[in-house]
């Protein structure tokens, strides 16, 4: 079997190195990506088999990036979970109507990140 790829956006050094050190018990290679549109393009060239996406980034967001993803038929089976600090019930729901997967808020556990890789890559 493959080694699974799981691509990790955010524009936040400091964030990004918290979703590698979580996925750290895991066998799976990491692609990242430090805005929605460097984001969309990984995802089209390198096909993650799940996707880990900020929220507020500069430049594409990531409701667009994900919407983007979603329209494309190379990429909208990608799983897109969104990891974000906006924890209102209306940024959840506008995460799932963008074609979002799942949705996790910062400050987040490492045990919401293994739970969710579990959940789309099993």
């Amino acid at each position: 079997m493959a080694i699974q790829k799981v691509l990790l956006v955010d524009d936040s050094p400091t964030d990004l190195e918290r979703l590698v050190l979580a996925l750290g018990p895991l066998k799976v290679a990491i692609i990242t990506a430090r805005d929605g549109e460097d984001a969309v393009n990984v995802a089209r060239a390198q096909q993650p088999d799940v996707i880990f996406m900020d929220v507020v980034m500069e430049g594409l967001d990531g409701y667009n990036a994900c919407r983007l993803l979603k329209l494309d038929p190379d990429t909208r089976h990608i799983p897109v979970i969104f990891v974000s600090a906006r924890s209102q019930r209306v940024d959840r729901m506008w995460a799932e109507r963008q074609g979002g997967d799942a949705y996790i808020c910062k400050p987040f556990t490492d045990g919401q990140v293994l739970q969710e890789v579990h959940r789309h890559l099993n």
